[in-house]
């Protein structure tokens, strides 16, 4: 594959069986850790989930092993170009499940999942009228970007998911349903349960975002916004054809893509705000945690007591 950045990023999961999820996990960071590779990658009896960034040569040895592994046969990495590592570190952990529904009867994708919809036919099924689309990602995520008239759950996990669906069941009767999320993972369970369910058009979108950003046909057509992803990059475009700004600066609803993290660290919530907005509000979402005694950012810039109080008054007094 022809490159043009000297770093690539890794996005990947497959649903195979895998033994000893824990011996599995241990040799693989070692494995990781002599290529160099940095990077998270989970790790359950039911398959591997992974992101992770190296040089192309590093990650060419990774998809070639990979490959040679018949526990991993037919797996697909989607491959995006980077200037630099976007992990600072890598990490291999093994976990009960890949992506967290916690359902007492589990689903397996490989016996029951909604039908597969490569971009284009996603594309024209999303412009139908009798069509639901669904995010199956967390709110945060929607709200950086999403497809043009999807519906978000009013969850903040997506193990919450499910229950939003019964309670909401009459926004989906009779319709055709359709599915996405970042790379393809949490919709392979979330469409097997829907069907489950006893819902009968349930269609997912193959490859996930990152996916139909990339397609050549559709090139990301109705798609407003980014797509946040979990590295250091936060956010990747995906329309090539327009770009709107759906986000919104958390403490002025104007226009915004740039996500930071509550400065509380007992918050850690995700807020969209501007470098401005960052510092004018001390990276906190609330008054609570504006004067939690570990807000990072004042601890970060050594801000003085009056500095604090200074800053305070000034959000007080509306200025």
């Amino acid at each position: 594959m022809a490159t043009t950045k000297p770093y690539r990023v890794l996005l990947y999961y497959m649903y195979t069986t895998i033994e000893n999820p824990e011996e599995f996990a241990a040799e693989h960071l070692e494995f990781c850790n002599s290529l160099e590779l940095k990077g998270r990658i989970l790790v359950a009896k039911e398959g591997i989930n992974g992101t992770c960034s190296g040089t192309v040569e590093q990650t060419e040895k990774y998809m070639e092993a990979m490959n040679n592994d018949p526990r991993f046969d037919g797996i697909v990495f989607k491959i995006d170009e980077a200037d630099g590592h976007a992990f600072k570190k890598m990490h291999v952990r093994p976990r009960p499940e890949l992506v967290t529904l916690r359902l007492e009867d589990d689903i397996n994708p490989h016996e029951i999942t909604g039908k597969y919809l490569e971009p284009k036919d996603f594309y024209e099924a999303m412009k139908q009228e009798d069509t639901v689309i669904i995010d199956a990602r967390n709110d945060y995520e929607f709200d950086l970007g999403h497809f043009k008239g999807a519906i978000k759950p009013d969850i903040e996990s997506f193990r919450e998911l499910p229950d939003w669906i019964r309670e909401n069941k009459e926004v989906l009767e009779g319709k055709k349903i359709l599915t996405y999320c970042t790379g393809g993972i949490r919709c392979e369970k979330f469409s097997g349960w829907l069907v489950r369910e006893g819902y009968e058009d349930v269609s997912q979108l193959h490859g996930g975002i990152v996916t139909y950003g990339k397609d050549p046909e559709v090139q990301g057509e109705l798609w407003d916004g980014q797509c946040y992803v979990f590295d250091e990059r936060i956010a990747v475009p995906v329309n090539q054809k327009e770009h709107v700004i759906v986000g919104k600066d958390h403490f002025t609803g104007e226009p915004c893509e740039r996500y930071v993290n509550c400065a509380n660290p007992e918050c850690n919530k995700k807020i969209l705000c501007s470098e401005e907005n960052e510092a004018k509000y001390l990276r906190a979402c609330s008054h609570e945690c504006r004067v939690s005694p570990r807000n990072r950012y004042v601890i970060q810039h050594e801000l003085t007591e009056e500095q604090v109080a200074a800053a305070l008054e000034k959000i007080e007094a509306g200025k």
